[in-house]
């Protein structure tokens, strides 16, 4: 009984540890500051880092993908739809886009957004 006990506490430590490693908005928003990037050097960060792009909005692919393009090259955005509908982000929108970058196997990088705001 016992065994079986440790084996189950052990297994919540496992899962409780294991959703410690993601990183809080506050230290994104922190590092994002510092990691001002251009669409290429974001594409070759490590998962997870925080990042803030400028570029423009070039296509709404679907739901809550835009693509944003730079000087540099082209990105998915993911922008949840409460932040992109109540400003009305449209294709042609210059924006300033604060995120993490997320790397895939399959699929290209792209960047999940935190917070994002126009430009001039």
């Amino acid at each position: 009984m016992k065994k079986i006990l440790c084996a189950v506490l052990g297994g919540f430590v496992l899962l409780s540890a294991n959703t410690s490693f993601a990183k809080s908005d506050a230290a994104l928003l922190k590092e994002a500051e510092k990691n001002v990037v251009t669409i290429a050097q974001a594409k070759k960060l490590s998962d997870e880092s925080g990042v803030t792009i400028k570029g423009k909005i070039t296509k709404h692919i679907s739901g809550d993908d835009f693509e944003l393009k730079d000087t540099t090259g082209t990105i998915v955005i993911d922008v949840d739809d409460d932040l992109w509908k109540p400003m009305q982000l449209k294709v042609g929108d210059k924006v300033r886009v604060v995120g993490e970058v997320d790397t895939h196997r399959i699929k290209p990088t792209d960047i999940d957004v935190i917070h994002i705001e126009r430009t001039k």
